[in-house]
């Protein structure tokens, strides 16, 4: 990592009418990102049974830290008798989540649920 990495995870919320809210997220997710998404979840999250799919399909490196965001985000959703589900066609995301033991954890799909399609005009949110 280089020394001038200053920049927050950009991301975009999208709600869908009657379904779950999504959050598109891009580029790192590390050390450095993870408060800002942090804060972005824990909103997400707050109230009773929460409906949340994250898409990662653009993410280039997530490291531990951003493991355990998305550990925290699926427990509180959890806590709420929610749904989290995450969008990831990357091998190498998947192949984290079985070093990790944590491939049985998330619920994954390759791609974006037909269902979870974003209506424009209902974009929300950003950094």
């Amino acid at each position: 990592m280089d020394g001038n990495h200053t920049r927050s995870t950009p991301y975009r919320t999208h709600r869908t009418v009657g379904g779950p809210t999504a959050v598109t997220l891009d580029g790192e997710i590390d050390l450095l990102t993870v408060p800002a998404l942090t804060a972005q979840l824990d909103a997400l999250t707050a109230g009773p049974r929460p409906d949340l799919l994250l898409d990662l399909r653009a993410v280039a490196f997530i490291d531990c830290a951003g493991l355990g965001v998305l550990c925290r985000a699926l427990n509180r959703t959890r806590a709420r008798q929610g749904r989290l589900r995450l969008v990831a066609d990357s091998a190498r995301f998947r192949r984290i989540l079985r070093c990790t033991g944590l491939a049985g954890t998330f619920d994954v799909h390759p791609r974006w649920p037909d269902s979870a399609t974003p209506e424009p005009g209902l974009v929300h949110g950003g950094v």
